[in-house]
């Protein structure tokens, strides 16, 4: 069996020029250089900055609006995008949006909103010291009297501050993080699996009703945002998606 031998880096292939220049506007987005709804350099001036073709530029941006990182307006320009928009695999979307777009009635029952000491784990995925403070939800909430979701969140203070503040039977944590910290990089990790004794609890289910679970965590220009673990009874539930090719 021949062993697959790795080129030495100065033998690589070199970068294309589209690649070059998606690679620097996603360097510069990611560091904050264009909020979002910021206008970014002009199809010209990228033609001038990188000495290439204005197909070559429109080849870069097209790649860049469909992973959903810029808008462009024809006639207007190019626009850094409104991140929290961003749909790929999944699109994150605030469940109390979800539920009124169906016509139905959504409520949220806040079982617990505190301060805590963060421990080794957890500490670790929001970048803060062991025993530092984090903010702790549990939420559960409601379509039609019916509870649809029990979200156990966890959020680092330095990205939103006010966290333990807001009214979340008005505000979905959802709705009030992506005001406050518009995320840039979101990680996800998905399960069927059974609820905990306290889940199934808040739930109003069995304990061994199969349950998706989905746990999230987010990322505003390298500062984690929050850690979520969200557990919804499978049969009340559907994940769905699109791709397109």
């Amino acid at each position: 069996m021949n062993a697959r031998v790795n080129p030495h880096p100065s033998m690589s292939l070199p970068v294309a020029p589209y690649a070059r220049i998606k690679q620097y506007l996603k360097d510069e987005l990611s560091r904050g250089r264009w909020p979002p709804g910021a206008a970014m350099p002009s199809d010209a001036e990228l033609v001038a900055q990188f000495g290439v073709s204005r197909m070559t530029v429109t080849r870069a941006l097209n790649e860049l609006r469909s992973e959903g990182l810029i808008e462009r307006v024809q006639g207007v320009g190019t626009f850094a995008a409104h991140l929290f928009r961003v749909a790929s695999t999944l699109r994150i979307r605030d469940l109390h949006e979800e539920i009124t777009a169906r016509g139905h009635r959504h409520h949220a029952e806040v079982h617990l909103a505190r301060q805590e000491k963060a421990a080794d784990g957890l500490a670790q995925r929001l970048g803060l010291a062991v025993g530092a403070p984090v903010f702790h939800t549990l939420i559960v909430h409601f379509e039609n009297g019916v509870p649809l979701q029990c979200e156990d969140r966890y959020v680092n203070p330095a990205s939103a501050p006010d966290y333990l503040g807001c009214d979340f039977t008005q505000v979905t944590p959802t709705q009030y993080l992506l005001q406050v910290a518009p995320l840039w990089e979101a990680q996800y990790a998905i399960e069927a699996a059974c609820p905990t004794a306290q889940e199934a609890r808040l739930l109003g289910i069995q304990g061994d009703e199969p349950c998706l679970i989905v746990v999230r965590r987010t990322v505003s220009q390298d500062v984690p945002i929050t850690l979520a673990r969200l557990v919804h009874p499978g049969s009340r539930y559907l994940l769905q998606g699109e791709f397109k090719p």
